[in-house]
Parts: structure tokens; C-alpha cells; sequence
């Protein structure tokens, strides 16, 4: 449980320097120069990353289950996923009139994912990971309010088009084997067998 915890404090730590420390963080791009601070910002994001994954691995096999999610819950992860993956996609590309509804896409595709992980999954270390991720985009929801981020006007829908069709390809793929492949685990229990 070390390294997950480890991880997710490196890797929230160092995206949370807008939220928590805006002026320290503005004296370090400051003092290091802007691809400086974007380098150091990198490689933590990188190795807490890395611990993340690792930790996570090592925490899910110690076994410490919490609650056994109904089946109902997990069917409704899948959706949210869906929905995850749409909020990420128009996150990527150009404004459409979704990306301006969203107004932070990513931001909402991070609780999207981390509510539909917590749905289906009751183990301590899905708890700790997808819990901090969600407080961590809450936080930074609010923060990004205060500073007065500007919002994406609307575009032409043929980005939502795009972001829409890529995002069903891409959560297709994660249900077919990308999820497996790369976290180790099946999204739909019935392939696990």
C-alpha cells in the first residue's frame, strides 16, 4: 500500500501545485524558466505515475476488500465509462458545442472515471486511488472557478462527431482487450473466465 500512496502523492502533488501553492508554483516556473518547470513537472507526473500503477498492483493483490459491489453498479460503471471516454475525447479535440457545455472536459472525465471505478470496485486500494483522484478533481474544478479560467466557445459539430465516434472506438477497444492488456484486469466479468 506504500508505493500506491507514494504514487498517488507525487502524481496529485505535483497537479495540485496550481490549487495549493499557486505562488510557489509561479516562483518555481519563474526561477527554472517554463520548459524547465515543465521537465521537472513531467518527470514527478511520470514516476508517480509509474508507482501508481505498480502500487496499485501490488495493493489489489493484497486482497483488502471493503464492500462487494451489486452487479447493477457495475453495469452502471460501464456507462459512466462511456461517458468518461466521450468528456475525455472532446478534451482532445477542437471546441464543439460539447466541449463548451463541458466547459472542463477532462476535469469531468476524471470524475466520470473515478465514480465508475469506485461503483465497481470495493477493495482499500481502488478506494484510495480512485477516491484521491476524485477529490483531486473536485478541488480542482473549484480552483479552476476562482482562477476564472476561460471556457471554449462553441465550435462546429463536427468536432463533436469526431470526439463522439473516436471515444466509442477507443471504449470499445479498452472493452475488448486494451483495459486487460494494460491494467491486467477485465472490465466485463464475463471474459475474465
Amino acid at each position: 500500500m506504500t508505493v500506491l500512496i507514494l504514487g498517488i502523492i507525487l502524481f496529485l502533488g505535483i497537479h495540485s501545485t496550481r490549487i495549493a501553492a499557486p505562488a510557489w508554483r509561479d516562483r518555481q516556473v519563474q526561477r527554472m524558466g517554463d520548459g524547465g518547470w515543465k521537465g521537472v513537472y513531467s518527470l514527478v507526473s511520470f514516476v508517480g505515475l509509474m508507482l501508481m500503477i505498480w502500487g496499485y498492483g501490488l495493493a489489489r493483490n493484497e486482497g483488502v476488500v471493503l464492500y462487494e459491489p451489486p452487479s447493477g453498479l457495475k453495469h452502471a460503471s460501464l456507462l459512466l465509462m462511456l461517458l468518461a471516454f466521450v468528456a475525455f475525447a472532446a478534451y482532445l479535440f477542437p471546441a464543439g458545442h460539447l466541449k463548451a457545455r463541458l466547459k472542463h472536459p477532462m476535469l469531468v472525465a476524471v470524475k466520470l472515471w473515478a465514480v465508475a471505478h469506485l461503483l465497481a470496485n470495493g477493495d482499500l486500494a481502488s478506494l484510495l486511488l480512485f477516491g484521491s483522484f476524485l477529490v483531486w478533481a473536485v478541488l480542482d474544478r473549484i480552483s479552476v472557478k476562482r482562477r476564472a479560467v476561460p471556457t471554449p466557445l462553441p465550435g462546429p459539430v463536427k468536432w463533436d462527431l469526431i470526439a463522439v465516434g473516436f471515444a466509442v472506438v477507443v471504449y470499445l477497444l479498452f472493452l475488448w482487450r486494451l483495459h486487460v492488456w494494460l491494467v491486467g484486469v477485465y472490465p466485463l466479468p464475463q471474459l475474465a473466465g
